[in-house]
Protein backbone atom coordinates (compact mmCIF):
# COMPACT_ATOMS: atom_id res chain seq x y z
CA UNK A 1 0.00 0.00 0.00
CA UNK A 2 1.04 3.61 -0.74
CA UNK A 3 1.41 6.19 2.35
CA UNK A 4 2.39 9.85 0.98
CA UNK A 5 5.41 11.28 2.37
CA UNK A 6 4.65 13.88 4.71
CA UNK A 7 4.93 17.16 2.74
CA UNK A 8 6.28 19.77 4.67
CA UNK A 9 4.16 22.84 5.72
CA UNK A 10 6.27 25.41 3.96
CA UNK A 11 6.04 23.80 0.33
CA UNK A 12 2.26 23.79 0.74
CA UNK A 13 2.14 27.17 1.93
CA UNK A 14 4.38 28.20 -1.12
CA UNK A 15 2.08 26.55 -3.52
CA UNK A 16 -1.00 27.98 -1.91
CA UNK A 17 0.28 31.49 -2.20
CA UNK A 18 1.37 30.89 -6.13
CA UNK A 19 -2.21 29.71 -6.61
CA UNK A 20 -3.78 33.17 -4.49
CA UNK A 21 -1.10 35.34 -6.70
CA UNK A 22 -2.67 33.27 -10.07
CA UNK A 23 -6.30 33.88 -8.79
CA UNK A 24 -5.96 37.28 -7.80
CA UNK A 25 -4.35 38.12 -11.18
CA UNK A 26 -7.40 36.46 -12.71
CA UNK A 27 -9.53 38.47 -10.41
CA UNK A 28 -7.94 41.31 -11.39
CA UNK A 29 -8.72 40.51 -15.34
CA UNK A 30 -12.35 39.99 -14.41
CA UNK A 31 -12.51 43.33 -12.52
CA UNK A 32 -11.55 45.19 -15.71
CA UNK A 33 -13.35 43.26 -17.61
CA UNK A 34 -15.73 44.29 -15.59
CA UNK A 35 -15.17 48.17 -15.96
CA UNK A 36 -14.97 47.65 -19.80
CA UNK A 37 -18.38 46.26 -19.90
CA UNK A 38 -19.54 48.91 -17.97
CA UNK A 39 -18.23 51.48 -20.36
CA UNK A 40 -19.31 49.90 -23.14
CA UNK A 41 -23.23 49.36 -21.47
CA UNK A 42 -23.10 53.53 -20.72
CA UNK A 43 -21.97 54.09 -24.33
CA UNK A 44 -24.81 51.81 -25.71
CA UNK A 45 -27.20 53.11 -23.56
CA UNK A 46 -26.45 56.89 -24.68
CA UNK A 47 -26.12 55.78 -28.14
CA UNK A 48 -30.14 53.90 -28.06
CA UNK A 49 -31.37 56.95 -26.33
CA UNK A 50 -29.81 59.08 -28.78
CA UNK A 51 -31.74 56.93 -31.53
CA UNK A 52 -34.92 56.54 -29.55
CA UNK A 53 -34.90 60.46 -29.83
CA UNK A 54 -34.10 60.99 -33.42
CA UNK A 55 -37.06 58.05 -34.10
CA UNK A 56 -39.54 60.02 -32.01
CA UNK A 57 -38.37 62.92 -34.12
CA UNK A 58 -38.19 61.04 -37.09
CA UNK A 59 -42.56 59.54 -36.04
CA UNK A 60 -43.49 63.36 -35.88
CA UNK A 61 -42.23 64.73 -39.41
CA UNK A 62 -43.81 61.11 -40.90
CA UNK A 63 -47.03 62.16 -39.12
CA UNK A 64 -46.88 65.91 -40.50
CA UNK A 65 -46.04 64.80 -44.11
CA UNK A 66 -48.66 62.26 -44.17
CA UNK A 67 -51.21 64.99 -42.66
CA UNK A 68 -49.95 67.40 -45.87
CA UNK A 69 -50.35 64.54 -48.09
CA UNK A 70 -53.93 63.77 -47.35
CA UNK A 71 -54.87 67.36 -47.36
CA UNK A 72 -53.27 68.17 -51.08
CA UNK A 73 -54.62 64.64 -51.99
CA UNK A 74 -58.15 66.38 -51.14
CA UNK A 75 -57.44 69.27 -53.29
CA UNK A 76 -56.47 67.41 -56.06
CA UNK A 77 -59.76 66.04 -56.21
CA UNK A 78 -61.90 68.94 -55.34
CA UNK A 79 -59.58 70.63 -58.21
CA UNK A 80 -60.33 67.73 -60.01
CA UNK A 81 -64.19 67.64 -59.73
CA UNK A 82 -63.92 71.73 -60.73
CA UNK A 83 -61.99 70.82 -64.15
CA UNK A 84 -64.29 67.73 -64.81
CA UNK A 85 -67.17 69.99 -64.26
CA UNK A 86 -66.13 73.16 -66.59
CA UNK A 87 -64.94 70.06 -69.48
CA UNK A 88 -68.77 68.91 -69.20
CA UNK A 89 -69.97 72.39 -69.73
CA UNK A 90 -68.26 73.08 -72.52
CA UNK A 91 -68.74 69.81 -73.98
CA UNK A 92 -71.98 70.46 -73.82
CA UNK A 93 -71.73 73.44 -75.23
CA UNK A 94 -69.62 72.24 -78.45
CA UNK A 95 -72.62 68.97 -78.94
CA UNK A 96 -75.56 72.28 -79.14
CA UNK A 97 -73.17 74.17 -81.70
CA UNK A 98 -72.86 71.18 -83.50
CA UNK A 99 -76.46 70.72 -83.43
CA UNK A 100 -77.11 74.82 -84.67
CA UNK A 101 -74.49 74.14 -87.17
CA UNK A 102 -76.36 71.30 -88.11
CA UNK A 103 -79.56 72.42 -88.27
CA UNK A 104 -78.34 75.74 -90.55
CA UNK A 105 -76.94 73.39 -92.96
CA UNK A 106 -79.62 71.47 -93.11
CA UNK A 107 -81.99 74.89 -93.57
CA UNK A 108 -79.92 75.96 -96.46
CA UNK A 109 -79.39 72.97 -98.30
CA UNK A 110 -82.85 72.64 -98.47
CA UNK A 111 -84.53 75.95 -98.94
CA UNK A 112 -86.17 74.96 -102.21
CA UNK A 113 -87.81 72.00 -100.25
CA UNK A 114 -88.98 74.39 -97.69
CA UNK A 115 -90.00 76.61 -100.13
CA UNK A 116 -92.05 74.27 -101.91
CA UNK A 117 -94.19 73.30 -98.34
CA UNK A 118 -94.63 77.02 -97.44
CA UNK A 119 -96.00 78.38 -100.48
CA UNK A 120 -99.27 76.87 -101.94
CA UNK A 121 -98.63 76.20 -105.83
CA UNK A 122 -99.73 79.00 -107.91
CA UNK A 123 -102.06 78.57 -110.90
CA UNK A 124 -100.21 79.50 -114.18
CA UNK A 125 -102.02 82.86 -114.70
CA UNK A 126 -102.63 83.67 -118.59
CA UNK A 127 -103.18 87.19 -119.87
CA UNK A 128 -106.52 87.58 -122.01
CA UNK A 129 -106.55 90.63 -124.19
CA UNK A 130 -109.88 91.22 -126.15
CA UNK A 131 -110.00 90.71 -129.62
CA UNK A 132 -111.62 93.76 -131.21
Amino acid sequence: MYTPSPVPIETKVAVLEEKLAAHEQMMSRIDTAIEKLSEVNSKVSKMLAVHEEKIGTNEKVDNVLFTKIDQLGSKMDSDHNVVLSKIQELEKKVWIGIGVVSCVTFIISNTGFIEQLLTRPSEPSIIVTPRR
